[in-house]
């Protein structure tokens, strides 16, 4: 047996309870994970927030997307991205249901966490890392580009940011003044979002954006990065669905018109974990809670503005 955080209805956080499910036995390409730490997203809130439908045949609905623990056992040909794995073995894993003590999966989700990599980066960076490799991906950022990053304080902004500066990219990135200083040990340039937000890029820029990336969805990110962008492929969004069709940008996620990117976020622990070992990439943790608090962790995390990411520990 172990516990599980589940929706029992469709609402706020307050419909969340903790039960005791049962763990099947790992079958044939799988094995079960006793997990150490779980991530947690926006995307966890909006599915019983009513946001996606409230179907009362998906109810409990089994809530979190990432986890990373320690296998405890695994069934016949368990052989994932990296290769065979075996009991005793660290992990981290894209799941569904990940708001648990332990959880069987399909050994195709299960990548291996390095040593230098703890228990909370492990669980926190897949689901916001591989947006932010996506990102980089769709707008083509590479060394010389000059690059626009709405949200750079942010989960997914941070990471977009650090990545593009380890690419060879100047990278300008929009947050509120306090965060300006993290910004900086980044290698980012900050710069205060609001009015005039335009001139303020043109002015550290004056010869022009190569790409923008939006985390943030605002209609001053969109229209500052129409203004500033030459090209409309460059400018990508994970937010700013409503816009993107008339607009003709990127949109990426699983929003309306938006590009999944499957293969990209699946792949994107390649690069990641390296740099998170070496010390190269600083995933923050705003915030830790027991399992059993997950209501009062969406609480935290629900307003957009966590500072970091925020983990489970069951």
């Amino acid at each position: 047996m172990a516990t599980a955080v589940v929706a029992t209805s469709y609402g706020g956080p307050e419909v969340l309870s903790l039960i005791d499910v049962e763990v099947p036995d790992p079958g044939p390409g799988e094995v079960t994970i006793a997990v150490r730490a779980a991530g947690v997203n926006p995307f966890d809130y909006k599915l019983y927030s009513g946001a996606f439908g409230t179907d009362p045949g998906k109810l409990p609905l089994r809530l979190g997307l990432e986890v990373a623990g320690v296998v405890t056992a695994v069934g016949p040909d368990a052989t994932g991205p990296a290769g065979p794995i075996a009991i005793g073995d660290e992990v981290l894993a894209q799941v569904t249901g990940g708001y648990t003590s332990a959880i069987t999966v399909p050994a195709t989700v299960v990548v291996p966490k390095p040593a230098d990599v703890d228990w909370k980066q492990a669980a926190g960076v897949q689901s916001v890392g591989g947006t932010a490799v996506h990102m980089l991906a769709a707008t083509r950022v590479g060394p010389g580009d000059t690059v626009l990053v709405h949200g750079a304080a942010g989960s997914v902004g941070a990471l977009a940011a650090q990545l593009a500066v380890a690419r060879g990219a100047r990278v300008i990135g929009t947050a509120s003044p306090s965060r300006h200083e993290r910004l900086r040990a980044y290698g980012v340039e900050p710069v205060a979002y609001g009015p005039g937000l335009a001139d303020r890029v043109k002015a550290l820029a004056p010869n022009g954006i190569d790409a923008a990336l939006d985390t943030v969805g605002t209609d001053e990110a969109v229209d500052v990065s129409l203004e500033l962008v030459p090209d409309r492929a460059r400018f990508a969004s994970i937010v700013a669905f409503g816009r993107a069709a008339a607009d003709g940008f990127q949109v990426l996620g699983n929003g309306p018109g938006a590009d999944p990117g499957t293969e990209i976020r699946g792949n994107a622990w390649r690069e990641l974990l390296p740099l998170l070992a070496a010390g190269k990439l600083d995933l923050a943790i705003a915030k830790t809670f027991p399992l059993a608090e997950a209501a009062a962790a969406h609480e935290f995390v629900k307003d957009g503005h966590a500072g970091g990411k925020v983990i489970l520990l069951p």
